[in-house]
């Protein structure tokens, strides 16, 4: 079985926490590209693929970074054009937003987008309509809700697993795609991703994923460009906030390699009518 890559691709000042001071991204230091070649060399050299779920203002930036992306064979996919989180954008607003980005990778990489992740998780139950608009703008599969609590997203109770989502007792007809957690004592303990791989020692995610693999299962793993790069610049946040962004980046990439070594990884795509069935 091989389990799932993901790649949010964003750069280092793309944040949702309150407060925060974000740079003139006019005059930032963008590092977005030198990490998607970092990842994109790990890929190949463990002959691993992957989704990258790319937001379309740094796609409408860095274009050629977006075609080397589908000419290394992965998959491009929607994360969104300007990093709004679902719950914070009318309906009207989100539609501009996901067609927006859609037809610009489209007519980057000249390969049909069929999957969204909202940034930052962000389809919770005050945004499942959200769900209906992507079906309407085109979208296969979704991968934004997380099953888990979290300060900033997540539905705990949702699907563990690839589902039709159920909205109001009827089903959607989109695929969801949730990130990977592990159960325990009643609870969904994330491991895949972000704040949550970088903190776990390798052991447990070897583990979880073991666990997630033996009931039939691919284990659906995200991380972004600025995670493997300990120089990035940094935002000014709050101690809770600084703590979740940065904690641990200074190992992940040598865990990433970990995982790849040990794991074949597909993209979405690849896998798609595989989840279909699971």
């Amino acid at each position: 079985m091989k389990n799932i890559f993901t790649v949010d691709t964003e750069d280092w000042f793309h944040a949702n926490y309150e407060g925060t001071s974000f740079p003139d991204t006019f005059n930032a230091r963008y590092t977005v590209e030198k990490n998607v070649d970092s990842y994109l060399g790990h890929f190949d050299r463990y002959g691993c693929k992957a989704t990258f779920f790319v937001l379309g203002s740094v796609a409408e930036q860095f274009p050629q970074m977006v075609r080397k992306i589908a000419e290394s064979g992965h998959e491009i996919a929607s994360h969104g054009y300007s990093h709004l989180l679902v719950y914070r954008q009318s309906p009207d607003e989100f539609r501009e937003d996901v067609r927006k980005s859609r037809h610009l990778l489209e007519d980057i990489s000249g390969s049909r987008v069929i999957g969204y992740r909202a940034p930052s998780w962000s389809i919770t139950r005050e945004s499942l309509w959200a769900l209906d608009i992507l079906i309407q703008e085109g979208f296969e599969y979704d991968s934004s809700i997380f099953p888990t609590r979290n300060y900033l997203y997540g539905i705990p109770d949702a699907p563990r697993f690839a589902n039709r989502p159920i909205v109001n007792g009827e089903e959607v007809k989109i695929l969801e795609i949730p990130p990977s957690t592990f159960r325990a004592a009643g609870l969904n303990i994330p491991f895949s991703g972000g704040f949550y791989f970088r903190a776990l020692p390798f052991f447990l995610i070897d583990r979880f994923t073991s666990a997630v693999n033996s009931v039939g299962h691919p284990a659906v793993f995200y991380l972004h460009p600025r995670e493997i790069d300990p120089d990035q610049p940094r935002l000014q946040l709050s101690l809770r906030d600084g703590f979740v962004h940065y904690y641990g980046v200074e190992g992940c990439e040598k865990k990433l390699l970990r995982l790849l070594e040990k794991y074949k990884t597909a993209s979405i795509a690849e896998e798609f009518f595989s989840l279909l069935q699971t």
